[in-house]
């Protein structure tokens, strides 16, 4: 896609001010037609020309500044105007409010959303910060760190590559880098939810405007802050530094008021303004501004938060009798529907909990009738510590119907079945091999596989639970049919393919032949049910163990294919 062209509004002499300046890139389609067209908003456009050519998503052609601009406008009308009930955000829902309405709801926090000027900044340090200068690709996440870029080791990111952005461009890149800041060396904090955390949102069916889909994720909260601004923009006050061997940490300063939660500041940063050259666009979007962004300063010991909750993403702890919660995080091999129900149902586990808007999210969607074609989507940053491996985002299935703790349960079960079919399958392929158990790479390897393979099937079957009890809420031995289609159609054939693509039988030698046989057998008898691990599927599935018929496990050292006789 080619690179937009665009002037910001010519504000080289006034402030920047995010909630006067269409700044953020969006696309609009006119229903009329379905096009699609590229427009620049205020945040109170967002229900702008809603009956007939809505906004529909943000264009920053990043998908990480995209998620971060889902994650500001939620946060903006969770602290300027969230709904009080049920039937206040239903009434909205309904008839989103005006431009003109949402510009006078957004105007008492105007003096926090300026970013630059002699006044409190957006995000930025209270103070000005005596330090040297540092190029403004460092707000990116992606970007390679100094060590990186001075070892030569900036293969695939170079540095260089961004000399300057755009006011718009380095807001959400400061928003982005304080929402979901990795740790940055001694001092430099990680965000409230940690470096790269996961967000999790409830997206309405079909192609819904973006008023509903951030409407849909805002959390209820008091409505009026009054002089206490400052407890939710901790840049209108002097900052609270963390010098301290044993830093402060904050969950009674943001417990006075949670919507600090969408506007963290762990990191104490000054961005550097200066006049456009002839010429110049943004490195990024190849915007026109009168005024460029090059450097900035920062200083270390910024806000050190405690692991206080955020409505937008899913936590889980080790054992039950951890005090603490931990946000969760992307990691290397995506996001599978073997993650999907602790980011659903995550309230039906101990160690789990689903973003609260998820949740939320379900119940409002089953209140507006839109139960079956609802998505889940979950996004962030793949973090190696400092480094960014990646933005992981995918979509799935989000059922909203009557009897939801019923599918969950179900689902619940169908995730521990592949759980455990996808173990035991790599378990029986490394004994045919002889590939070490110390060795997990290639095992974890294939337990995706599995469940990348039956990702389309698995939500297939959900999908037809859902439409059952979406009938009949109450109704009796749904799940056993539907657990048995799923073992013989979709686990059983799953689990016999990747074994046979990985262990090639014509390829081997006479004793790791013989060990490959044994090994596919047992496999197959687990698949049937019979044995210790065929007891064990069934259970998870729900489903009545057949009759053991199986031989007897030779005698020695054992192994996978001889533990499911046990």
């Amino acid at each position: 896609m080619r690179r937009r062209s665009f002037t910001l509004t010519d504000m080289s002499n006034a402030v920047f001010s995010l909630l006067d300046q269409p700044w953020l890139p969006v696309l609009r389609r006119d229903l009329s037609t379905g096009v699609v067209r590229r427009d620049r908003i205020r945040p109170c456009d967002l229900t702008d020309r809603i009956a007939v050519e809505p906004v529909v998503a943000f264009d920053w052609q990043r998908p990480d500044f995209d998620a971060a601009s889902r994650e500001f406008m939620i946060g903006l009308l969770a602290t300027a105007c969230p709904p009080q009930d049920d039937r206040d955000w239903l009434d909205h829902w309904r008839v989103p409010p005006s431009p003109e309405r949402l510009a006078a709801t957004f105007a008492p926090l105007a003096r926090a959303f300026v970013l630059d000027g002699d006044g409190p900044r957006f995000l930025q340090d209270h103070d000005d910060i005596a330090a040297a200068s540092q190029g403004v690709a460092g707000l990116l996440i992606d970007s390679p760190g100094q060590k990186t870029a001075d070892d030569n080791l900036d293969l695939f990111t170079k540095r260089g590559r961004v000399p300057a952005l755009a006011r718009a461009t380095a807001a959400i890149a400061l928003f982005t880098m304080q929402s979901q800041a990795p740790s940055g060396g001694a001092g430099h904090r990680t965000s409230l939810r940690g470096g790269g955390p996961l967000t999790t949102l409830a997206l309405p069916a079909g192609t819904s405007s973006l008023w509903h889909l951030l409407w849909l994720n805002v959390p209820s909260y008091e409505a009026s802050a009054g002089d206490d601004l400052h407890l939710v923009f901790p840049w209108l006050a002097p900052t609270r530094t963390s010098e301290d061997k044993k830093p402060p940490t904050t969950p009674t300063y943001i417990d006075r008021d949670g919507r600090q939660c969408f506007w963290g500041m762990p990191r104490r940063i000054r961005l550097d303004f200066r006049p456009a050259v002839e010429g110049e666009v943004c490195a990024l979007t190849g915007a026109a501004d009168a005024v460029m962004v090059e450097s900035y300063r920062t200083r270390p010991w910024g806000v050190s938060y405690a692991a206080v909750g955020h409505p937008l993403s899913p936590m889980y702890r080790q054992k039950e009798s951890d005090p603490g919660w931990l946000f969760v995080h992307p990691q290397p091999d995506g996001i599978t529907y073997r993650h999907w129900v602790d980011l659903v149902v995550g309230e039906a586990s101990p160690l789990r909990r689903s973003a609260a808007c998820v949740a939320k999210g379900r119940a409002r969607l089953a209140l507006v009738r839109q139960s079956r074609n609802a998505r889940l989507l979950a996004c962030g940053f793949d973090m190696d510590n400092m480094k960014a491996r990646g933005f992981v985002e995918a979509e799935m299935p989000l059922f909203a119907i009557a009897a939801a703790e019923r599918l969950d349960g179900f689902a619940r079960q169908l995730v521990s079945a592949a759980e455990f079919a996808g173990s035991r399958t790599a378990a029986f392929v490394g004994d045919a091999l002889g590939i070490d158990k110390a060795d997990a790479t290639p095992r974890a390897a294939l337990r995706e596989r599995l469940f990348a393979e039956t990702q389309d099937a698995f939500f297939g079957v959900v999908d037809a639970a859902a439409g059952r009890l979406e009938a009949d809420p109450n109704l009796p031995d749904f799940a056993e049919p539907l657990a048995r289609g799923f073992l013989d159609r979709v686990l059983r054939p799953a689990a016999t393919r990747l074994f046979d693509e990985s262990v090639q039988l014509s390829d081997l030698d006479t004793r790791t032949l013989a060990r490959a046989v044994r090994a596919r057998l047992f496999l197959t008898l687990m698949l049937k049910g019979q044995g210790k691990d065929g007891a064990a599927l069934f259970k998870a599935l729900g489903l009545a163990v057949e009759a053991p018929s199986e031989p007897k496990p030779r005698k020695g050292r054992r192994n996978a294919t001889e533990e499911i006789s046990s």
